[in-house]
C-alpha cells in the first residue's frame, strides 16, 4: 500500500527565526543561507527576455532548436565534448528536474524504486525519491566529501533507478571522479545523473563533465541560475544518453513541462557569452577569500573549496545549529546548519558566498566593533 506523504518543513524556512533575531540586533541581516545570486545578469541577456517575438505560442517542451544548439556549442567550448542538439532537453530551471526525475524514471522501470545520492548533498535529491513514493539511500562520502561507491549495498544497486553525483559539490565543494562514477553506472546498469551547475566555478583545476567519458548511461544537468545570475528566469538543460534523453523529452512533453520561450531566448545569449562568467568567477573568488577572513576573525575556520561558491565550516562545538545562532546574533550573518544536507553534516554550517562586496564590508566592520 502506498503511504500518505507527510510533508516535511522546507529546510530554509526553519531559519526565519534567526533572520528575525539578526535583523532586530543589527538592523540588516546578511543572508548567506541560500545560493541566490546577488549580482546583475548581463544587460544583453535581460534585453533578450522580451525580444523572442514568440511569446504568443506554446514553447516546445524539449527546447527550441536555437536553445539546444546553444547548449551543444557551450559544451564544445567549455568542456570540448560534442553533444548533438537532439540529445539535449530544456528544463524549467534545475530544481524541478531534480525533484521530478525519480518519478519519470520509475515510470520507465517500475521495479527500480531507489535513488542513490551523496550522504552530504543538496536536499532535493532525496526529496525527489520521496515525492515519487520511492526509497532514498544515502551513499557514504569519504574525508574529502567524495562518494564511496564501493560502500553501496548490492541490494540497493539492484533496485536503483539512478545515482546522483554533484561536482563541484554542494555544500562541501568537492570534485568527484566523474569517470569512475560513469564506469560504475555502466557496470551495474544504473543511470548516473551528474549535477554540474557549478562547473564554471571550479577552482581546483578545469571544470569537467561526466559526458567526457561518453554519453552511454549518463546525464549531465546544468542551470543558468548560477553562471549567469538568472535564478528568476528558470532555465536549465539536461544532456547525455540518447535513449534516456528521448524518454525524458517525450514524458515531459505529455506533462506540459515547458521552459518559457523568453527564458530560452535569453539563455541563447547567455550561453554564447563567456565574458560575464569570467567576471563572476573573479567576484566569487575574491569574496570567498574575504569571507574566509571574516569567519576566521569570528573564530570559525573555513577553507577554499575545490569548486562552487559555498564555504563548508566545522563548528568547534560540533553543533551546526549552535554556530548558526552564534553568527546570526554576533554578526547578523545567516548561514545554513549542516544538517540540511544530511545527518552527518550536523557539525558544520554552509555559507553561501553570494553576498555583494558591501555586505562583506558590513561584516568586517561588525567584527572590528
Amino acid at each position: 500500500m502506498i503511504r500518505r506523504f507527510d510533508l516535511p518543513p522546507y529546510p530554509y524556512d526553519r531559519l526565519n527565526e534567526l533572520r528575525t533575531r539578526a535583523t532586530s540586533l543589527h538592523g540588516i541581516a546578511v543572508d548567506c543561507s541560500i545560493g541566490t545570486p546577488a549580482d546583475d545578469p548581463p544587460v544583453s541577456v535581460v534585453e533578450a527576455l522580451s525580444t523572442s517575438g514568440l511569446e504568443r505560442r506554446y514553447p516546445p517542451s524539449i527546447g527550441t532548436l536555437e536553445f539546444r544548439e546553444a547548449v551543444s556549442g557551450w559544451f564544445d567550448r567549455t568542456t570540448s565534448v560534442q553533444v548533438e542538439p537532439q540529445h539535449v532537453g530544456a528544463a524549467i530551471g534545475l530544481k524541478e528536474f531534480v525533484a521530478g526525475l525519480p518519478h519519470w524514471l520509475r515510470l520507465r522501470d517500475p521495479e527500480r524504486d531507489t535513488v542513490l545520492y551523496p550522504a552530504i548533498s543538496y536536499p532535493s535529491y532525496a526529496m525527489g525519491a520521496e515525492l515519487a513514493h520511492g526509497r532514498s539511500v544515502a551513499v557514504p562520502v569519504d574525508g574529502r566529501w567524495r562518494l564511496q561507491l564501493d560502500a553501496i549495498d548490492p541490494d540497493d544497486i539492484a533496485r536503483a533507478a539512478c545515482l546522483w553525483v554533484n561536482s563541484p559539490g554542494n555544500p562541501a565543494g568537492a570534485l568527484e571522479d566523474l569517470t569512475a562514477a560513469a564506469e560504475w553506472g555502466r557496470l551495474h546498469g544504473v543511470p548516473v545523473i551528474s549535477d554540474e551547475c557549478y562547473l564554471e566555478f571550479t577552482w581546483g583545476g578545469r571544470g569537467r563533465t561526466i559526458l567526457e567519458s561518453g554519453l552511454d548511461g549518463v546525464l549531465a544537468v546544468h542551470s543558468l541560475s548560477k553562471r549567469s545570475n538568472l535564478a528568476g528566469v528558470r532555465i536549465g538543460h539536461y544532456a547525455g544518453d540518447p535513449e534516456l534523453v528521448h524518454w525524458l523529452q517525450e514524458i515531459r512533453k505529455h506533462a506540459g513541462a515547458m521552459a518559457p520561450i523568453s527564458s530560452q531566448h535569453a539563455a541563447v545569449v547567455a550561453l554564447n557569452d563567456t565574458a560575464h562568467v569570467e567576471l563572476q568567477r573573479e567576484r566569487y573568488h575574491r569574496r570567498m577569500l574575504a569571507m574566509i577572513d571574516v569567519l576566521a576573525a569570528a573564530g570559525v575556520e573555513a577553507a577554499m573549496p575545490e569548486g562552487g561558491f559555498y564555504l563548508w565550516a566545522r563548528a568547534l562545538e560540533g553543533d551546526g545549529w549552535m554556530l548558526a545562532e552564534h553568527l546570526a546574533e554576533s554578526l547578523g550573518l545567516i548561514v545554513s546548519p549542516g544538517e540540511f544536507y544530511g545527518p552527518s553534516g550536523q557539525a558544520h554550517v554552509r555559507v553561501a558566498v553570494v553576498c555583494q562586496d558591501a555586505d562583506i564590508d558590513v561584516l568586517t566592520s561588525r567584527i572590528a566593533s
